[in-house]
């Protein structure tokens, strides 16, 4: 087993990394916890919920599931209400603990009825995705999408822990495996170009769920992330950096429609817009704009971007992103592979990045 500690200043905890960690959840609960509220959705539940509530039925509190809809479309204060509505019947007290079993849509929402829950309990995040596991299950942030924006609606709240059981990969579509690579790679480009080396190397055995390859793949994402959360828990400095390809991506999301891309596709789709803009502002090679472009395709993002109604329209929902500032756009931005800047850009490079990238 492979554990990575994150360590903020709101608290420490472990991200436990191997095969079979479904049947050990009961280890990561708190001990005096009143109450388990297990949430995830219909699909997750009928392949794991059993199990993972047999593994729970060894400790003395009560557990009670929680089946949310599935999708991005329904990550929104209706589906939230749900959990709180289950919660609030049952008279759960403070010590009630949230096991969030799902993809980033469940992470997202059951940490935020966590967070704010009784203004905060603990939470548990049980990462079903390859995305969530590299990514959304680390670091604390939990959100709710609004028709305007996405994940504009939220909180940071750390988890008490984060079991991934690398076994679940075996049961996700080829397409979910896709979109979790794409926040993979990312941290090549923003932290380590060996480790974006390491992933043109290895791609095959990455897209072809080679065990040992994801296994690493996984541990070093979540090194990545963990190094960056702890050194900026609530992005107030360099865990914007994390962002690469997201304002794209973000905006393909909302264009299109929550759910029509999952979000991993739309970010493999940012990175390369990413790289583009970097080649214009800050010098990023040509040569490794097509590195990103061939490695995107290669594990099987989409690499041209949908038009959203025209340029206009594409800056709109830019503008509208979370880290924009007095309606300024800021970009994660690449002078090299490995090293990653914050900046507001040109808007007639920005202009020619939508002209080139976009269908």
């Amino acid at each position: 087993m492979h554990v990575v500690n994150v360590k903020t200043p709101s608290g420490e905890y472990p991200i436990h990394i191997a095969s079979g960690r479904l049947d050990q959840i009961a280890r990561s609960v708190p001990a005096d916890a009143s109450a388990i509220v297990l949430v995830t959705n219909p699909s997750i539940d009928a392949l794991y919920g059993e199990r993972v509530r047999t593994a729970l039925s060894h400790l003395s509190c009560t557990v009670q599931t929680v089946l949310l809809p599935d999708g991005e479309g329904h990550k929104d204060f209706s589906s939230l209400n749900q959990v709180f509505d289950a919660m609030l019947q049952a008279r759960y007290d403070r010590r009630a603990i949230i096991v969030a079993l799902g993809g980033g849509v469940i992470g997202d929402m059951a940490g935020f009825a966590a967070a704010i829950y009784m203004r905060g309990i603990r939470f548990v995040q049980v990462p079903t995705t390859l995305l969530a596991q590299v990514d959304s299950s680390v670091g604390g942030k939990t959100a709710v999408n609004h028709p305007l924006g996405k994940n504009m609606i939220g909180a940071f709240h750390q988890p008490v822990a984060v079991e991934i059981d690398t076994d679940v990969l075996d049961t996700l579509p080829q397409r979910e495996i896709s979109a979790g690579l794409a926040e993979v790679i990312k941290y090549g480009l923003i932290m380590d170009a060996g480790f974006f080396a390491w992933c043109e190397s290895n791609v095959a055995g990455l897209v072809g769920r080679d065990p040992s390859i994801l296994s690493e793949a996984i541990r070093r994402s979540c090194e990545f992330k963990a190094e960056v959360v702890g050194e900026d828990e609530r992005e107030s400095g360099r865990r914007a950096i994390l962002n690469l390809g997201h304002t794209f991506g973000h905006a393909i999301e909302a264009g299109l429609g929550y759910g029509q891309w999952l979000h991993g596709e739309a970010v493999g789709c940012g990175l390369i817009m990413a790289a583009e803009l970097s080649n214009r502002v800050c010098g990023l090679p040509e040569s490794d704009v097509r590195r990103v472009r061939d490695l995107v395709g290669a594990i099987g993002c989409p690499v041209v971007a949908p038009g959203l109604d025209g340029q206009e329209h594409w800056i709109s929902l830019m503008k509208g992103d979370k880290k924009a500032e007095s309606g300024q756009i800021k970009f994660v931005l690449m002078p090299r592979i490995g090293r990653a800047v914050v900046q507001p850009v040109d808007p007639g490079a920005l202009r020619e990045v939508l002209a080139t990238c976009c269908e």
